[in-house]
């Protein structure tokens, strides 16, 4: 991939990242209000909601559930039988560990979010047909480097307060 053209100012390229970062932060804004929105429409709470958008990609165990919510143990659990009780969520043995129990969300609960999120995908699409092919390659790799960031740095906040009792 070739590098990033950079605006020969370096004045126009410090108010183009200070541009980007708040950029950035008004699609986080949107974002989080859309979810509490969505999670206001289907009668969720904004830890029920992440747990269905965890797993979205795959079953996942309750204290994968637990860690990626941040949820205590009990909390996650009392969690994921609330959602099981609505439908949207069912306890399944693992194939490779028939020892451990996963959680995967059930088809109400993809069609439930699906109803939610689906419109906003559709709409999105057209936006990436404007794009070229390397300008996806860049920002697919753009937005898993900042997210390995931002997890660095949501664990090394946890650490801290951990350490901190």
């Amino acid at each position: 991939m070739p590098p990033a053209r950079q605006p020969s100012d370096p004045d126009s390229r410090e108010q183009l990242v200070h541009a980007l970062g708040d950029a950035m932060q008004q699609y986080q804004r949107s974002v989080q209000a859309f979810d509490d929105t969505v999670g206001r429409s289907l009668r969720l709470g904004p830890a029920d909601l992440r747990c269905l958008d965890w797993l979205v990609d795959g079953p996942k165990s309750a204290g994968q559930l637990s860690t990626a919510t941040g949820l205590r143990p009990a909390a996650t659990t009392a969690l994921i039988d609330r959602l099981a009780r609505r439908g949207l969520v069912r306890r399944t043995r693992s194939e490779t560990d028939r020892r451990t129990v996963l959680v995967e969300m059930t088809e109400l609960g993809q069609s439930r979010t699906w109803e939610a999120y689906g419109p906003l995908v559709r709409a999105g699409l057209p936006m990436l047909d404007e794009l070229s092919t390397e300008q996806l390659e860049f920002m697919a790799d753009y937005l898993r480097r900042i997210t390995a960031l931002t997890d660095e740095h949501r664990a090394l906040l946890a650490r801290q307060a951990r350490e901190q009792g």
